[in-house]
């Protein structure tokens, strides 16, 4: 379980430029298997907020408690580990183009030391998981959006994380590539239990895959709790027009 405690995350005056409150007294549940949903508009705070989930960024007060531990306590060391227990997912893939996708979903390991045979073996667990297993020996400019997000994913999850972090992970994508992709999540959060926190600005990617939310406006919670609760009760007009109520469509996922 994730529990955040009034962060609060200042980026500090520079040259002419003042000081910048991107997350005001921040407060949120996460919980072990969860998949959670966190929406607003532009300039809110999402990307900032799962940047200090995983300590990318070092929160300037309040606490981000993991299964109990205060992770801003950790040393260099235990900050390492810690963030092995994490995978990232980003918008634009963040992908090696000069290496395969084999060697992309490899990299972590290699990093981390792990025997060539075993890497091969978790390589190619993870080329059946995303449903890529005939584009091992594929570059990126050779794959769709589709599936260099696949492969993000892949990577992401080469570790064993207990947390998958996905930033925007279907706002380049079409809307047929974009419904794939949130089944591949959910089919990973079902068969693995990894816990997956997704920032998105999209309002059909919480209604489709979320349990659980949270709307962040001018940097603080504005409301959280269940998508299906806040779709059928919401009290802030920005949450109803966030995820789009006026516009209901089945959402389902396949």
């Amino acid at each position: 379980m994730i529990e955040i405690r009034e962060l609060t995350k200042v980026y500090p005056a520079t040259g002419a430029n003042p000081a910048v409150k991107a997350l005001d007294q921040i407060s949120l549940h996460i919980e072990t298997g969860d998949i959670f949903g966190i929406i607003g508009l532009s300039g809110a705070g999402k990307s900032t907020l799962i940047r200090c989930i995983n300590l990318l960024e070092k929160p300037t007060s309040g606490e981000i408690l993991v299964d109990g531990l205060d992770i801003s306590r950790l040393n260099s060391r235990q900050l390492r580990a810690f963030r092995s227990r994490f995978g990232m997912v980003f918008q634009d893939y963040n992908l090696y183009m000069q290496r395969t996708v084999a060697q992309n979903i490899a990299f972590p390991l290699v990093i981390n030391g792990m025997p060539a045979a075993e890497r091969n073996i978790r390589v190619e667990e993870l080329l059946a998981l995303v449903g890529l297993q005939d584009k091992a020996a594929a570059y990126p400019a050779q794959l769709s959006g589709g599936q260099k997000q696949r492969v993000s994913i892949a990577r992401a999850l080469a570790t064993h994380p207990e947390f998958l972090l996905c930033d925007e992970p279907t706002s380049a994508l079409d809307s047929l590539t974009t419904t794939s992709i949130l089944s591949l999540l959910k089919d990973i959060n079902a068969k693995l239990n990894v816990s997956i926190i997704i920032i998105t600005h999209e309002p059909s990617v919480v209604r489709r895959i979320c349990s659980n939310m949270a709307v962040l406006s001018e940097n603080r919670i504005l409301e959280h709790g269940p998508v299906a609760d806040l779709v059928q009760n919401s009290k802030s007009e920005l949450t109803r027009q966030l995820l789009n109520l006026s516009e209901v469509v089945d959402d389902t996922i396949i």
